[in-house]
């Protein structure tokens, strides 16, 4: 399958990604607070144009379910964490408006502009391939904390929104969509997806550094 092929090429970037102290720090609880809410605030900024990506790739789908698919996700799925987001900033005595007028920073705005301009300018195929890692790389991240947690609430809260079976749910959907693409794209195809795949699993490790190093222009 198409998803083993994609998933193969990035299983060191993802076993960098779970030993990360950002997320070894979310399991034991000493993630410092700022980090945490400096991935939050990015993360909702990021999620803006995630939601546009998959909007785009909405209307770029090959047919009427996979239109429904990645417009249910664009709202709902998104909606969702926003509103977990404005949870965690309320949690630190913020809010989501507040949160939203923070910089942009240098690895958001790196990966969001990579995400855009791919389901913007590629095909179909090469959009899903750079929307796949934040679909399912989380779904396993979650997965893997799952069993032990965090004896700190929200840490907690993070790792069960997506250790959850909808969250699950939707990913299966998403992989099982690959796996259909993936068998009638040509070699030269394949490889162009897996390019943004790992491209974007590289971003996603990135992110959670940024966070760990409370990221900001450095001029």
């Amino acid at each position: 399958m198409f998803r083993d092929e994609l998933w193969s090429a990035i299983d060191e970037i993802y076993a960098e990604i779970l030993a990360h102290p950002f997320l070894q720090g979310l399991t034991d609880g000493s993630l410092p607070a700022e980090a945490f809410r400096h991935y939050v605030v990015q993360d909702s900024h990021y999620l803006r144009d995630y939601a546009r990506a998959l909007a785009v790739c909405a209307a770029k789908a090959p047919d009427d379910d996979t239109v429904r698919q990645f417009a249910s996700d664009a709202a709902g799925a998104i909606a969702a964490e926003q509103a977990m987001h404005a949870e965690f900033m309320a949690a630190y005595g913020s809010s989501a408006d507040e949160a939203a007028g923070e910089p942009v920073l240098p690895s958001t705005r790196a990966y969001t502009s990579y995400l855009l301009a791919t389901v913007y300018g590629g095909s179909f195929a090469e959009g899903l391939g750079a929307v796949l890692p934040c679909y399912w790389i989380y779904a396993r991240v979650g997965e893997a904390l799952l069993e032990k947690s965090s004896p700190d609430p929200l840490y907690a809260r993070w790792i069960s929104t997506y250790a959850d079976e909808e969250f699950q749910s939707t990913v299966r959907a998403v992989l099982e969509l690959t796996d259909r693409i993936g068998a009638e794209l040509s070699a030269v195809e394949r490889a162009k997806v897996i390019e943004h795949f790992v491209t974007t699993s590289r971003y996603e490790w990135m992110f959670w550094d940024a966070a760990w190093r409370r990221e900001a222009w450095p001029v």
